[in-house]
């Protein structure tokens, strides 16, 4: 973590305009994130002592530092104070069919991926109608942790049916696309899929794995792709750090009758 972030001496809240002080305060503060006098990992100055520096009362201070945190600018860590937090890594999975290895490529990162586990399990009911297969027939399950940075970002687990890739299980699948393996070894091509969004809150042994406190909000993006046969080949969940992740989505207007 850095230090203690500074004020900017020129910054001051102005008393005789009809503009709600915590309003004025909440573009200071967000401007000294902005321009980069407060840097991803610092910690901000108190609420005490923002409000002598602005000379305005606490419940002002901490309205404004509570619009931060709703903004995503900063976070409470206990114990500590308020944290300026790092940028979050945008990531297009929703709208586009490419895996994160893929995607994180595109974007100028380097992603690292560490299989955690790789092993071939009677498939789980859930995951069967997924799959659109009987439940128990033999699936090959992939728990891979992904970071960026040296970060971890997302732990996903993936299921795929064993008869369609008979030597996934044998295959090193560490910093390397899924996808691509598939369509190298086995010519299986992804053409389209669906993928849906939705909230949750870490456990205990997810908060350990991506280093994040339990309860920490996560995004998990569950997915089911097909081929270009239309035969469905995985299903996987994908847990993403709230803190770190966002989903872009592009929108077209479509025509009107």
């Amino acid at each position: 973590m850095q230090g203690q972030a500074n004020f900017e001496k020129s910054k001051t809240v102005n008393f005789q305009s009809r503009i709600p002080y915590y309003v004025q305060l909440l573009e200071i503060l967000r401007a000294h994130i902005d321009d980069g006098l407060w840097k991803p990992g610092m910690l901000i100055p108190s609420e005490k002592s923002i409000g002598e520096r602005y000379q305005i009362s606490r419940t002002t201070v901490r309205q404004a530092l509570r619009e931060l945190e709703l903004e995503g600018l900063i976070y409470k860590r206990k114990g500590k104070g308020s944290i300026v937090t790092k940028p979050k890594i945008s990531e297009g999975l929703i709208q586009k069919l490419t895996g994160f290895h893929h995607d994180m490529v595109e974007r100028g990162l380097t992603p690292v991926t560490k299989v955690l586990e790789q092993i071939e399990i009677p498939c789980p009911e859930k995951v069967a109608n997924f799959l659109e297969i009987e439940s128990g027939k033999t699936v090959t399950k992939i728990s891979r942790l992904r970071s960026i940075n040296n970060e971890p970002i997302q732990l996903v687990t993936t299921y795929i049916p064993s008869d369609l890739c008979p030597e996934l299980i044998n295959s090193d699948l560490t910093d390397r696309s899924l996808y691509e393996y598939l369509e190298d070894t086995y010519h299986i091509i992804i053409t389209r899929g669906k993928r849906f969004l939705e909230a949750v809150l870490a456990s205990s042994s997810e908060a350990k794995l991506l280093e994040i406190d339990p309860k920490s909000p996560l995004l998990m993006l569950e997915s089911v792709t097909y081929d270009q046969y239309g035969t469905v080949i995985e299903y996987y969940h994908a847990l993403h750090r709230g803190d770190r992740s966002r989903f872009e989505v592009e929108l077209v207007r479509g025509e009107e009758s």
